[in-house]
């Protein structure tokens, strides 16, 4: 079997972290999982809220294209890329040399509950009075951005995790 990457983009919440490990280990033992969320954090020694707080969004985003280069040079990778990669170019561009792009998506409702069980504190962008809101405008804005550089779309409500890798690697051909 050829070996591909794959780079699971997408709102938080959609289950890219979740669907990439189950991905990665139902793949071939061969196959390593990473987000750029945890190579953001490690760089920074922080966590992404601290980030936020402490040093604000553009150093963020700063971090998030240094995540990006580092991952694009990986092979035989599953990468959850962190919500607002695909706002930048730069991250995109990185990512498509060597990666199938995987938009997995939800509706509003499925991702704030499932949000929700780990709590807006640890999602900045979401703490905010009215989350729901929140999410609905961010996916409004982000939409076009996802769509225009993925491979393909998987909707995640509703479905188990195994039939979302199922689905991936059919899609995939692999």
């Amino acid at each position: 079997m050829e070996k591909h990457s794959i780079a699971l983009i997408g709102f938080m919440g959609t289950g890219k972290t979740v669907v990439g490990k189950n991905l990665a280990n139902q793949l071939d033992k061969d196959y390593k999982f990473i987000e750029t969320d945890e190579i953001i954090e490690e760089m920074a020694g922080k966590s992404i809220p601290e980030i936020f707080k402490e040093d604000g969004e553009i150093r963020f985003r700063e971090l998030e294209i240094a995540a990006c280069k580092k991952v694009s040079q990986l092979k035989n990778v599953i990468v959850s890329c962190g919500g607002g990669v695909v706002l930048n170019k730069i991250n995109i561009d990185y990512i498509k040399r060597d990666f199938h792009i995987v938009l997995l998506t939800a509706t509003p409702e499925e991702i704030l509950k499932r949000i929700m069980k780990e709590g807006e504190k640890k999602r900045p962008l979401l703490d905010k009075p009215d989350p729901m809101e929140e999410i609905k405008i961010l996916l409004k804005f982000r939409s076009s951005f996802y769509g225009a550089h993925a491979v393909f779309t998987v909707d995640t409500t509703g479905k188990s995790i195994d039939e979302i890798v199922s689905e991936i690697i059919i899609k995939i051909g692999i």
